[in-house]
């Protein structure tokens, strides 16, 4: 599916840019090449790559420059490190307790980290892939907070996709320092279920982060509670029963009670509470953190609008094109940020598949999409072999937007 050069759609809006600059700059007449995972198949440094491949084999001498992107989930380290930051890592606890090998990004001065919560605690983090949707704790973001701090960070971007629990950030906020306790005064277990027994929440250890900026890159602006809230919305994708949800509720609630008496505020209702299974709030509430679209706060980390400015034709892409697409996902966003920066320069989709029409695609700020599933309709080969794919998918890019020599 794909329209003729020159088709464009509504403007997005486009942020500011608010983290330093990468400093390097799109060669004029040149590609760019900023995709998304694949989930299931591709990073997204390797999407860039296999698509640059294919370019180059299309016309030869092409100029490229890959820019990988994520939304705040999966892959923002990635993009982060792919735009010269440095990957730090560190042994963290997982999900389940048990230590996982996590990785943030460290800018060149170090005073910008990046932390994405998957890393710690996130789906891909569970044993054997064993959802625990009632213990499953966000203990190791809060670690990795703090390993970026005592590493210089003065700013942190917490990437709030992908996560494993609804624990409301309580792990987080342990990991910190703070003391959660029972009636009887013996430590509360971790996970979400474990918080209904919450009797006092001690905050006298804290960590004092308060010289420190913490930026959420997230798309959810749910509240914490409620049908909207964490658990009801979000705890069935990790395997949370009609009972479960109703359990973590219970322990949700007590949580914001408690969180609350101790800071004088209320934060439950706040949009993006519920992000990341309240991994939002405890940010929000303990932090002072501020949210933003996950996808402008990774194009500000690799400077795109800097380095897209001359450029003759953007590429973007995702696993699956379709309604999502349309809320700020990374396509969209990445469109919206090239008009913006670079007006009359089209963009163009690749993807596995793709649901949306053309009239979509245009709202989307997408001069055309391409899908791996018009050369392999068999979805799971289609997974198993994507990398090849995407180069074909290059070569017909190449063949409709980019003249035969360069």
């Amino acid at each position: 599916m794909r329209q003729p050069p020159g088709a464009e759609g509504s403007p997005l809006p486009a942020s500011s840019g608010a983290l330093p600059p990468h400093g390097r700059q799109a060669d004029i007449g040149g590609v760019i090449i900023a995709p998304d995972k694949f989930k299931g198949s591709l990073t997204a440094p390797d999407v860039a790559a296999h698509l640059a491949r294919g370019l180059a084999a299309a016309v030869p001498g092409v100029r490229t420059e890959e820019i990988p992107v994520a939304d705040g989930g999966d892959g923002t380290v990635d993009a982060a490190v792919a735009a010269g930051y440095r990957r730090v890592e560190r042994r963290v606890g997982g999900p389940t307790g048990e230590p996982v090998t996590a990785a943030f990004a460290l800018s060149g001065p170090g005073d910008v980290a990046v932390v994405e919560a998957a890393q710690a605690c996130g789906l891909s983090r569970l044993p054997g892939g064993r959802l625990r949707p009632l213990t499953a704790t966000s203990y190791g973001v809060g670690e990795l907070i703090a390993a970026a701090v005592d590493a210089g960070a003065r700013q942190i971007v917490l990437g709030l996709g992908g996560s494993a629990t609804t624990d409301g950030g309580a792990g987080l906020i342990a990991a910190l320092g703070a003391r959660l306790l029972a009636a009887s005064g013996a430590p509360v277990p971790p996970g979400g279920a474990a918080l209904a027994s919450l009797g006092t929440l001690d905050v006298a250890g804290l960590r004092d982060l308060s010289g420190v900026a913490v930026l959420l890159a997230s798309d959810v602006d749910n509240p914490l509670l409620g049908p909207d809230g964490a658990a009801a919305v979000y705890g069935p994708q990790k395997g949370a029963s009609a009972t479960d949800i109703r359990v973590l509720e219970d322990g949700l609630a007590r949580w914001a009670d408690a969180a609350e008496a101790a800071l004088g505020r209320s934060f439950r209702d706040r949009a993006g509470a519920g992000a990341a299974g309240g991994l939002g709030f405890a940010a929000l509430a303990f932090l002072g953190a501020r949210m933003r679209p996950g996808i402008e706060v990774v194009l500000d980390l690799v400077s795109f609008r800097e380095r897209v400015a001359g450029a003759s034709l953007v590429i973007t892409g995702e696993g699956s094109l379709d309604a999502q697409t349309l809320r700020g996902k990374a396509p969209a966003g990445v469109a919206a940020a090239a008009r913006a920066a670079s007006p009359g320069t089209p963009v163009v989709a690749v993807a596995g598949s793709c649901s949306l029409n053309e009239e979509s695609l245009a709202a989307a700020g997408l001069a055309g999409a391409y899908a791996l599933t018009s050369l392999e309709p068999d979805v799971r080969a289609s997974m198993a072999n994507a990398g090849p794919l995407l180069e074909k998918l290059a070569a017909q890019v190449a063949a409709d937007w980019l003249p035969p020599s360069r």
